[in-house]
């Protein structure tokens, strides 16, 4: 056997440019993200502006709750979910060093989630779908809405099935060999992904499509939020495990170092498999119709979910560690120094994860019965919220995209300067938006409200510096955002062509896995995920179902 042949065998640390049909597809999703992300971050400025009860000409309640809408769907929906497929073909690509196969499934996917956003996304900006990132009944957009959100799912199906059946020919080919751990945590991201949207699919096939379309007269608004929060936090892992993924794989390279655990990197992925979907009723604990017991089992699971997450901040920070003290470095904390701060993926993370711990401890904060009781529905959500989906997640994500366009389009980064710093813009707009926010929500601030004066109100007074601090930190987030535009569509503009350089990956502190673990069991972790899910839900589902329901006619009040 030659050494050609025997080359997809080979797990590469080092991957040379992928084939050009990888290239066009994932450039083809990135794009659509990247595009997401500038409409959204135009509409979160609107909202930050709006809140501060400036006069502004455009300030209507009409248009701030079209901007919320917009701002969620596509920032929390279309810019991660794209951004996401494109990042896992790419890794089949460098990891496998193997096409995404079926091909036609892939372009398929890809062209029914385009479709599916460009129907939703023309619904909200018309003006006939303002009902909010979370689309609760019974406030009812038109049917293109949530026939458009359906075919951004079954694309997304379509993806994930494309990179199921990759790593299937993969590891008939490989049968002893272990799984990258790129394509491992990928993997898990797609079980989560579809174990998770089998609650949003029914909510909208069942519910919400037949009842904006007038086939039925009411809906069950109770049962829609118990399908929404089952597919709705899962969907956080969703968004959460590639940002792992890069952070693992990627980061410890770049800071000039080595992973400083596999096995724990790999451990985390399976415990997100285990653990991501029996967590939902957390974020139903002033709802009725679901019993304390319940919500507090799912209080006990949301708790564990917490320790994969622990790990992953000792496993990176001491990653980071290895790599600046390789550079020297011999005291206590002078290897922070020795990092490079000046490349904007390691910025970009290294910022996020910053973030990410002040927003895990708004998370457990959450979680907890009594203490959610007193944050429920204020600022303090969106504070938090914005700490995790909008840090760890979203500007993970813009430095890895700074990572990815050279090497897969062969042009040259453009606006060096912008994109460094444009993470540190970031870092300071999050911090005073979210924070003023975290603020205003234990004063009792309300979120989602278009008038947080409250015609004046003396309570709503104390709040109103803090409103304007958290516009400062909007109107940051919002250069930063088209800091990051910039550099993106100037890259492909004008960015000098090049040959692309390869894709590295990080390489363990310990010696290499050389066969294939326990970890790599997919089947078995997923069997014990469902089973989970029917002892979380099951019960529930099944005492709501059979109890008397009063069904909601739809309303929409734009």
């Amino acid at each position: 056997m030659t050494r050609a042949d025997r080359r997809p065998r080979e797990v590469p640390t080092a991957s040379r440019a992928g084939p050009r049909f990888t290239e066009k597809l994932a450039q083809a999703h990135l794009w659509v993200a990247v595009l997401a992300f500038g409409i959204a971050s135009a509409m979160a400025l609107m909202q930050a502006l709006s809140r501060a009860s400036l006069d502004l000409p455009w300030r209507t309640a009409g248009m701030y709750y079209l901007s919320v809408t917009a701002h969620g769907v596509l920032m929390a929906l279309v810019f991660t979910t794209f951004f996401i497929m494109a990042f896992g073909y790419v890794v089949v690509s460098r990891t496998l060093s193997r096409e995404p196969a079926p091909r036609v499934l892939a372009w398929t996917g890809y062209w029914l989630a385009l479709t599916g956003t460009l129907a939703t996304t023309g619904t909200i900006l018309s003006g006939k779908a303002s009902v909010l990132y979370t689309f609760y009944p019974p406030l009812m957009a038109h049917p293109l809405f949530y026939i458009g959100l359906a075919l951004v799912v079954v694309g997304s199906w379509c993806w994930s099935a494309v990179m199921l059946l990759s790593y299937r020919a993969w590891r008939r080919a490989n049968p002893d060999a272990p799984t990258p751990l790129a394509m491992h945590g990928m993997i898990a991201t797609v079980i989560v992904w579809l174990i998770a949207t089998v609650g949003v699919a029914a909510e909208d096939l069942i519910q919400l499509i037949p009842w904006s379309l007038g086939l039925v007269p009411t809906i069950d608004p109770v049962l829609a939020r118990m399908l929404f929060w089952y597919f709705g936090h899962p969907l956080v892992y969703f968004w959460l495990l590639p940002a792992y993924v890069i952070w693992y794989t990627l980061l410890p390279r770049v800071a000039g170092g080595k992973l400083f655990s596999d096995p724990l990197a790999r451990l985390v992925f399976v415990l997100f498999i285990l653990l991501s979907a029996p967590v939902g009723f957390h974020h139903q604990f002033m709802d009725p119709g679901v019993s304390a017991g319940w919500k507090m089992v799912h209080t006990f699971l949301t708790f564990a979910i917490l320790f994969p997450s622990f790990i992953t901040a000792f496993t990176v920070t001491a990653s980071m560690e290895v790599g600046g003290r390789a550079k020297g470095a011999t005291g206590l904390f002078d290897w922070i120094a020795k990092l490079p701060w000046r490349d904007p993926l390691f910025s970009s993370i290294a910022l996020s994860m910053i973030l990410f711990a002040i927003g895990g401890i708004g998370g457990a904060i959450n979680a907890s019965f009594g203490m959610n009781a007193v944050v429920h529905n204020t600022a303090f959500i969106q504070g938090h919220f914005h700490l995790t989906v909008g840090s760890a997640v979203a500007l993970t994500f813009m430095g890895a995209a700074y990572y990815l366009l050279p090497r897969l389009s062969g042009r040259e980064l453009e606006l060096g300067l912008l994109a460094r710093v444009q993470p540190y813009l970031w870092f300071v707009g999050m911090m005073l938006f979210s924070i003023s926010n975290h603020m205003t929500g234990l004063m009792g601030m309300p979120r989602r409200i278009y008038d947080a004066s409250y015609g004046g109100s003396a309570a709503a007074a104390a709040w109103r510096g803090l409103t304007g601090i958290s516009a400062v930190g909007g109107v940051f987030l919002f250069v930063s955002a088209g800091f990051f535009m910039l550099v993106m569509i100037g890259t492909a503009l004008a960015g000098r062509r090049r040959e692309p350089e390869p894709i590295l990956w990080a390489e363990p502190l310990s010696p290499e896995i050389t066969r294939r673990t326990v970890f790599d069991r997919y089947a078995l972790w997923t069997a014990i995920a469902i089973l989970l899910v029917i002892v979380a839900y099951a019960y529930p589902l099944w005492a709501h179902l059979r109890m008397a329901r009063f069904g909601s006619p739809g309303f929409s009040p734009f």
